[in-house]
């Protein structure tokens, strides 16, 4: 990665990177967020009991309830 860094008043108060390297360092960002949440999500007790696909998807409205 070739960084430029931009001073201001002697010190270092920027780092100009390329745009291609900015995309990739966003999405391993993004990538670490999801994974930071996903563990958080998994040891939240309220998401210890599963639930079937069927009551999930009729408390969304996908299917309809029986009658």
């Amino acid at each position: 990665m070739k960084t430029q860094i931009i001073e201001k008043y002697g010190k270092k108060e920027f780092a100009v990177i390329p745009y291609k390297d900015f995309l990739r360092i966003q999405e391993k960002l993004e990538d670490y967020h999801d994974l930071r949440d996903l563990r958080k999500a998994k040891i939240d007790p309220k998401n210890q009991q599963g639930r079937s696909f069927d009551v999930v998807a009729t408390e969304l409205g996908l299917i309809k309830k029986k009658a």
